[in-house]
């Protein structure tokens, strides 16, 4: 299989790959030209388009907006990504219609192995991340692969440290250990 194909499967995939880099080149290009134009011009509506793999209508992406990829990025009407927001999308990022995200928030399909030999020989796995509609992002929330969150939720809530946060409502599960195994 190829990097590519692995990483489509939910493998492990080399982060290096060559075909994987040309895709994120390609989004850090378009994010830079994103990033400068200002929020009125006419042409930023259809750069994000360009970057994006579909938009709904009214999609709004602030300043400081960052991606890996863009095309794995699928968002519906009146979608606000507000200041600084980073999606990390080597897997599908699928969100709904009037989902605001709130400055500084990550949204990351992708975890670099929890094996030190594996991060050494480049490897994660990336799982995609559904976020349904009317949904508020808080400021500052990070959202970690394979998460799904349901219509009409608010994500805007301290997590400990170390905490291991699931479930609706959420609650800690557990704290995690410096001795975890490598998730499936």
């Amino acid at each position: 299989m190829t990097e590519s194909e692995k990483l489509r499967a939910g493998l492990e995939y080399n982060y290096l790959d060559p075909e994987l880099h040309a895709g994120k080149q390609r989004a850090v290009a378009l994010c830079a030209r994103l990033n400068t134009i200002q929020e009125n011009d006419p042409g930023r509506e259809e750069l994000i388009r360009e970057l994006l793999g579909e938009a709904g209508a009214r999609p709004r992406l602030l300043p400081g907006f960052h991606c890996d990829n863009g095309l794995n990025i699928r968002v519906g009407d009146d979608f606000l990504a507000n200041y600084n927001v980073t999606i990390l999308d080597r897997a599908a990022v699928e969100i709904g219609n009037n989902v605001l995200i709130a400055p500084g928030s990550v949204i990351t399909t992708v975890n670099h192995s929890l094996s030190p030999k594996r991060r050494l020989e480049n490897r994660c796995r990336a799982l995609p991340i559904v976020i349904g509609d009317n949904v508020w992002i808080g400021a500052n929330c990070t959202i970690l692969p394979g998460v799904r969150i349901g219509e009409n939720a608010v994500v805007s809530r301290d997590v400990p440290p170390n905490a291991i946060v699931a479930g609706v409502p959420a609650r800690v599960l557990r704290f995690a250990g410096d001795d975890e195994p490598e998730t499936p």
